[in-house]
């Protein structure tokens, strides 16, 4: 029994993994936002717990025979949280900047399995708290409020800085051996010093727009709408390519127009404004150049995302690329293209998709 205890944290963190993955559905659904509360108090708890067992704090209660148990609550509801975030986060992120702090989450969701030999180290503990705190409030507050905002993030952060410190103060205040093991100062100064990267990261826009999600996007020699279907005719990839649904190559002729198709998920009640930002690649100054940038409001709710077009005539050949980005250029997605002249291209080969 004791020579296999050493994986029982392994096994909770894949655990907690798997069981997010096959339980947690839309991100504004008030179950995944129910399991993620339940997550964040439960860790919260077993903190509390680990934390003043070494005071003998719960000699004689009927928690004192569960407190062996406490670093594999962490353990597990830590990497329940990680996970959870991981997947949230993945159908916001983007290869673009975005991907920073999606790779932090990534580290942060299996470094966790490291904590089995250094859950003992309280700074490192308070520190994971409160990331997964603020991680938690971003995408909670605009789903509670149906607004996307900065004073909404900024507002998240406050409350979960507040929240944890008055949780270390409090455990610091009950906790001799918590005080023996941490200095005051500097726990505040690590949590406040997260706090002001997760900051820095929004305001340059390294973190992916949770919750808003680009669904799909596809460049399309045609697009109509019709009793709220949308009919898109694109060029399909090669075979070979399984990342792409359509060609990157638009072949252009004169009178032609260039569309782009994109659905954006957004929750319940959520209405935001996005932009489809047009930008040709000038090879001169070796540098994209905006050519125009057109928003329209999104309305959250629908399961499949909602959906939207922009086009563009008499474009020029070349590099192009379209980002689709909030009004605080934060980035959904990006889709590049190429314009080639190209008046002997056969449209009827194209494929055509109806989205309901």
């Amino acid at each position: 029994m004791i020579r296999h205890k050493r994986y029982a944290p392994v096994i909770f963190f894949i655990g907690g993994f798997i069981w997010d993955s096959l339980t947690l559905g839309r991100i504004d659904g008030w179950y995944s936002n129910s399991i993620l509360l339940f997550y964040l108090i439960s860790l919260t708890s077993c903190l509390y717990i680990y934390n003043l067992a070494d005071d003998n704090h719960w000699e004689g209660t009927f928690i004192e025979s569960y407190q062996q148990y406490a670093p594999l609550g962490i353990q597990f509801f830590l990497g329940g949280l990680s996970s959870a975030y991981v997947i949230f986060f993945f159908q916001s992120v983007t290869f673009t900047r975005t991907l920073v702090f999606f790779v932090i989450l990534v580290i942060l969701l299996l470094s966790n399995e490291l904590l089995r030999d250094r859950i003992s180290n309280k700074y490192l503990q308070f520190g994971a708290y409160f990331f997964v705190t603020f991680t938690f409030f971003t995408f909670f507050t605009p789903v509670l409020f149906g607004i996307m905002n900065t004073f909404l993030f900024v507002l998240s952060g406050l409350i979960s800085l507040l929240l944890t410190l008055i949780f270390i103060f409090y455990i610091y205040r009950k906790s001799p051996s918590t005080r023996s093991d941490i200095s005051r100062a500097k726990i505040s100064f690590i949590v406040i010093g997260i706090y002001v990267t997760i900051n820095i990261f929004y305001f340059f826009n390294l973190i992916p727009p949770v919750p808003l999600s680009l669904q799909n996007g596809i460049v399309a020699y045609k697009v109509e709408k019709e009793n709220n279907i949308f009919t898109v005719s694109y060029e399909q990839s090669a075979s070979y390519n399984l990342w792409e649904t359509y060609d990157k190559t638009f072949h252009y002729a004169p009178n032609d127009t260039v569309f782009i198709y994109t659905s954006i998920f957004a929750p319940t009640d959520l209405s935001k404004s996005v932009q489809h930002e047009w930008q040709r690649y000038d090879p001169s100054v070796q540098e994209w150049q905006t050519s125009d940038t057109i928003s329209y409001e999104v309305i959250g709710g629908r399961r499949g995302g909602f959906r939207g077009y922009t086009y563009k005539e008499n474009i020029a050949s070349g590099k192009w690329r379209v980002n689709v980005v909030t009004e605080e250029g934060l980035v959904l997605g990006k889709l590049d293209f190429r314009i080639i002249p190209d008046s002997s291209f056969d449209k009827s080969q194209l494929s055509t998709v109806r989205f309901e």
